[in-house]
């Protein structure tokens, strides 16, 4: 058996919402879920996060899955991106979800297929354009909100930041701004019912003043910094997933000898090389550069360095002068080896890691 594991601990993920809470004590809290939950699995975290306030998904599908795991528990489930035919806009109101927003094509759906009278898919989240230039109205958006309004929809209005984690960038300040006075508007027009819903994980912790109605929480859930220049110990956060592995065999090279494909990497000296049953099979990088591990004993903790190409299902360490062996429990991320650091290594973010680990490794939960 390969002894490659991908391990989820409910009580980080508990932990870090919890975190976020206190970072918006008068917001409402979206945990985002999509993407199976950024990898980490949708069955083995909605669990630990039921004292969200909603959960947030990309996709119908997603919803559906979501309601599914959720059983007879009510929660409010919103489709980040709305429905993408007018046949998912009758089957969210089939089913209670909310839908962002965001074009003339979802907004002519609304306008022309009604709600039933207390439908959850009567809040509409309706998408500002304010930086991002990806999805949303324009100066358009008040039109919208009014021809809305009119037909009866309860309105949160919603924008997504372009460089939060970057707290100093102008574009945050500016963002911020024209939301505001959007929102301003709107609560003048058609009452204060009228919510917001600006911040990401970096807007939680990087912009209070601007945490509004409900704040929209992914990354910092499953353990890794939102922030440029903060870690996750810095922001008492928690890793949620562990990914490990076991040294299954050792190699001694003499010096001049090559590992891996390609011959890239060339020992200068008499070498003790670890191999690994793990590699981009199973969802680690390829690409790296001075990549490490960390090996753990009950002596201790010893970080050693990735040598030559990543194959598909191995992986090299140079373990010269370690005292380790065949069988010690190596930590690829996760705890005392924090995600963060293997993305940098790989010139990727974390969410990335988290989302192209595969179902190879066997999972299991961590309560």
């Amino acid at each position: 058996m390969r002894h490659t594991h991908i391990s989820i601990n409910q009580t980080a993920l508990t932990h870090n919402l919890a975190v976020i809470k206190r970072h918006a004590p008068h917001a409402s809290v979206m945990a985002m879920v999509k993407a199976n939950a950024y990898g980490h699995g949708l069955a083995h975290c909605l669990p630990a996060l039921m004292d969200a306030d909603a959960f947030g998904v990309a996709s119908f599908d997603e919803a559906l899955r979501v309601h599914e795991i959720c059983g007879h528990l009510s929660k409010r489930i919103i489709l980040m991106g709305g429905v993408l035919d007018k046949d998912e806009w009758f089957d969210a109101q089939t089913h209670g979800f909310e839908c962002v927003i965001h074009c003339q094509t979802q907004l002519d759906w609304a306008l022309s297929h009604l709600v039933p009278m207390g439908s959850p898919t009567g809040t509409i989240w309706l998408k500002y354009n304010t930086g991002m230039n990806r999805l949303g109205f324009g100066d358009d958006v008040l039109t919208a909100a009014k021809l809305l309004d009119n037909k009866g929809y309860r309105l949160i209005l919603i924008s997504h930041f372009a460089c939060a984690d970057d707290k100093d960038h102008p574009t945050n300040a500016l963002q911020i701004k024209r939301f505001n006075d959007v929102l301003t508007i709107l609560k003048d027009k058609y009452g204060n019912d009228i919510q917001g819903s600006l911040c990401n994980s970096a807007g939680i912790i990087n912009f209070p003043h601007a945490h509004h109605d409900w704040v929209r929480t992914g990354i910092a859930l499953y353990g890794a910094s939102p922030v440029m220049g903060s870690d996750i110990h810095e922001l008492n956060l928690l890793p949620a997933m562990n990914f490990s592995t076991q040294i299954f065999a050792i190699h001694e090279l003499n010096a001049g000898e090559t590992v891996s494909y390609g011959g890239v990497w060339m020992a200068n000296k008499p070498t003790r090389i670890g191999v690994l049953s793990v590699g981009y099979g199973d969802g680690y990088p390829r690409t790296q550069n001075d990549a490490k591990v960390l090996i753990t004993k009950d002596d201790g903790a010893y970080l050693a360095p990735i040598v030559g190409r990543i194959a598909m299902d191995m992986m090299m360490i140079d373990i010269t002068n370690l005292p380790v062996g065949v069988g010690d429990m190596v930590m690829l991320w996760g705890d005392g080896l924090p995600a963060d650091n293997v993305a940098r290594w790989a010139n990727t973010i974390s969410y990335e890691l988290f989302c192209k680990t595969t179902n190879r490794p066997h999972r299991r939960i961590i309560v």
